[in-house]
């Protein structure tokens, strides 16, 4: 009977850390099994798992004691993905394997009592860990190891079974390691959910959301019902950029923590589109948790989150989008300290003009009230509005829309338009960086206004009584227009398009 050592890991947020599995075991009259280092329940309950599968591995187990330390002791421990670790370790306190090899690998995966292994959640966030520390692979369940393998530079070991795990160890060359396998191929776009060839009129909102896509510009559209809001808004899809490599990994990771990626899936290969119901809570939108988990903002990164019915959420819900609005990303304080999770997503906000719909309508009357009617906008609060590039008018399809049979521009095409003016961006700021994001210092520097120009702005701050946050947002949007124009410097025209894009009256 000795002391053997283990690596795992554990997940804080959407990071992994390392935890190291230490495993004692001496003789004793009747078998004991103790695990320490601030386990929760799940973890506690591996002692069970752990010793009903390394029985039924074909492994005797009779009156041991065994003391489990997962360090370090002052970070909590969850879920159920110790169990290898401790199974393995315990085989090699016991001496029941022999092996050189194990500090060489991280060892993540959930034992069934017959000592199968079960699909985890983070096993992406593993494999990166693994790599990160040096090691020279990770075992972990197999139904997961094509999701791992999307980290280069590391072995990833398919573990059916316990027996497979344990023979590895004493024998390396048994299981083969699988391969990297992504292939840029696969983030070729399908064919959008919605074209835009099949929106019907609306030639404005069209343009609108190409701007967005472009710049990467939070819209809201207003609109009466059958507007075609939800339609503009799931089309948008199809016209932003395809996800590169480092983007892919970055969402599969989040899904993959969150327990959300498909059967089969190892990796997102398309833009994610969230649409949360507007009684969604606080947590379910930003995130939380006693060990804060990725919300509907998180999960929306890297694609467009959709907020239909905007004013029907919350006050309190929406006002929590202001920091991911604003910094594209969130934090959430916890004991075990702060945690962030990247929420760099494009927002399109869809509501009514008023309660009943009708406001403006060409054919029906509304009937609410004034008083209704700033009611019902005053939901939304100066700043939220003020953190929203575009303002766009949705109006009520007429007949002459309605029964066109000529098509409009495919998606494909307004998709090349994008992709050249992101093209521009990331050789001004970087691949991380697009004109919604620009800071102070990225305006000075790369949005110089001609007279006129500036005379628009003046124009607009007396009139229109805009904040220094509006008037840089106009400018940031002005930015994309010249860039999807391809002129290295913004005209009036690209200043005045933009301005009619926010309806500065509800500003």
């Amino acid at each position: 009977m000795a002391l053997s050592r283990m690596h795992s890991i554990s997940l804080l947020g959407l990071e992994a850390v390392p935890v190291e599995v230490e495993v004692d075991v001496s003789r004793a009259d009747k078998t004991l099994f103790v695990i320490v280092g601030l386990p929760d329940t799940a973890v506690r309950e591996s002692k069970d798992r752990v010793l009903t599968a390394v029985r039924n591995s074909g492994y005797p187990i009779s009156n041991i004691s065994c003391t489990v330390n997962l360090a370090p002791g002052d970070l909590k421990k969850e879920g159920a993905w110790y169990d290898l670790p401790i199974a393995l370790g315990l085989l090699l306190a016991m001496q029941a394997i022999e092996t050189k090899i194990h500090s060489e690998y991280l060892f993540v995966g959930e034992l069934g009592l017959s000592g199968e292994l079960r699909p985890i959640q983070g096993a992406l966030a593993s494999a990166m860990l693994a790599k990160e520390l040096g090691k020279k692979g990770i075992l972990l369940p197999a139904f997961n190891a094509n999701e791992a393998a999307a980290v280069p530079g590391i072995d990833i070991i398919p573990i059916k079974h316990l027996k497979e795990a344990a023979h590895f160890l004493q024998h390396p060359d048994s299981i083969a390691p699988i391969l990297y396998g992504i292939n840029e191929d696969i983030f070729a776009s399908d064919a959008p959910a919605v074209d835009f060839a099949d929106i019907k009129g609306q030639v404005h909102v069209k343009r609108a959301m190409e701007i967005a896509a472009a710049g990467g510009h939070n819209v809201v559209l207003s609109g009466p019902p059958g507007s075609g809001k939800t339609m503009i808004a799931k089309a948008l899809l199809g016209i932003m950029p395809t996800l590169a490599v480092e983007e892919a990994l970055e969402i599969t990771k989040i899904y993959s923590i969150a327990g959300m990626l498909k059967e089969g899936q190892s990796l997102v290969t398309q833009r994610p589109f969230r649409s949360p119901h507007h009684t969604i809570s606080y947590a379910g939108l930003i995130g939380g948790g006693a060990v804060p988990r990725p919300g509907e903002v998180s999960l929306a990164h890297g694609g467009v989150l959709f907020l239909d019915e905007f004013p029907e959420f919350s006050r309190s819900v929406l006002e929590v989008l202001r920091q991911p609005l604003e910094d594209r990303k969130v934090t959430i304080s916890r004991a075990q300290g702060n945690f962030t999770f990247p929420s760099d997503f494009v927002c399109i906000a869809a509501m009514n003009p008023c309660p009943c719909g009708y406001l403006g309508h060409s054919d029906k009357r509304c009937t609410d009230s004034q008083m209704q009617i700033d009611r019902y906008r005053g939901k939304i609060s100066g700043p939220l509005w003020d953190r929203i590039d575009m303002h766009i008018d949705v109006p009520a399809l007429n007949y002459k829309d309605i029964i066109e049979t000529k098509s409009g521009e495919p998606s494909a095409a307004v998709q090349e338009r994008v992709k050249r003016a992101r093209r521009l961006q990331a050789k001004r700021f970087g691949k991380e960086k697009y004109n919604a994001q620009m800071s102070a210092h990225d305006i000075k520097q790369h949005c110089q206004l001609t007279h006129d120009c500036h005379e628009v702005i003046r124009q607009v701050i007396d009139v229109f009584y805009v904040s220094a946050r509006g008037c840089d947002r106009l400018i940031r949007v002005a930015r994309t227009i010249a860039d999807l124009a391809n002129s290295p410097v913004i005209l009036k025209e690209h200043l005045m398009e933009a301005v009619s894009f926010r309806q500065l009256t509800t500003v």
